[in-house]
């Protein structure tokens, strides 16, 4: 089995049809029209990846995203926003939650499933490698753990794997591009932009630390990690 899946929608015709595409690729499937039934899925379970659409009766998608990443239990999830707000703003609200990627409505089928794969693909960072650690901050593939001076902090699976490319080429420079095709494989649905999210969000965990100083912007270039703060 490819993995498990929680759908999180209140119209039952698109659940049916995220459901029927996603078990049709070998995924199982979990559904949930609120917020509610949602919470009631995750008692005891966790999904490999959810579905989440941003409007919801009672408590939003938006807001249910950044429960979940608030949370130990269910921090490390990857979610994919689903989401009629097409806006840029909307998509950089969307991806500062937390989630991973986000899917505008209406989709086709193939692009879910590339969407699916690539964020899944991304999240199985090799638990071969062995730890790396930057002046008091260490991040354990084989754990998936990042700590700063023993303390843990909580990284989306998106943010672990591009900390861990960052620590493991330190000073040198990457273009959002570069980024793109080493962290997120190469994804035409991926936007150069969803790179400024992800690095504004890293740097924003790492500030109350003190490192976030170390990932800097490189102007007209790009991004590199300093083994050195700014």
């Amino acid at each position: 089995m490819a993995g498990q899946i929680l759908i999180v929608d209140d119209e039952p015709g698109i659940r049916q049809m995220l459901s029927f595409t996603l078990t049709g690729d070998g995924y199982s499937c979990l559904e949930a029209g609120d917020i509610e039934e949602a919470h009631n899925a995750l008692q005891g379970r966790h999904p490999d990846l959810i579905l989440l659409d941003w409007m919801l009766p009672g408590i939003s998608g938006i807001d249910f995203a950044r429960r979940l990443k608030r949370d130990s239990r269910t921090a490390d999830i990857p979610i994919i926003m689903l989401t009629a707000k097409a806006e840029e703003s909307d998509k950089i609200k969307g991806l500062d939650t937390g989630a991973d990627d986000y899917i505008t409505k209406p989709f086709s089928t193939r692009e879910l499933l590339a969407r699916v794969r690539a964020v899944l693909r991304r999240t199985m960072v090799s638990e071969d490698a062995e730890p790396v650690s930057l002046n008091g901050l260490r991040l354990d593939t084989q754990t998936h753990r990042v700590a700063i001076n023993d303390r843990p902090i909580e990284l989306s699976p998106t943010e672990f794997r591009l900390l861990h490319f960052f620590l493991t080429h330190p000073e040198r420079v990457y273009t959002r591009s570069q980024l793109l095709d080493e962290v997120w494989g190469n994804e035409a649905y991926i936007e150069e932009r969803t790179v400024d999210v992800h690095i504004r969000r890293l740097r924003k965990i790492l500030e109350p630390h003190g490192y976030d100083e170390y990932i800097q912007t490189v102007r007209s270039v790009g991004y590199r990690l300093s083994t050195q703060p700014a």
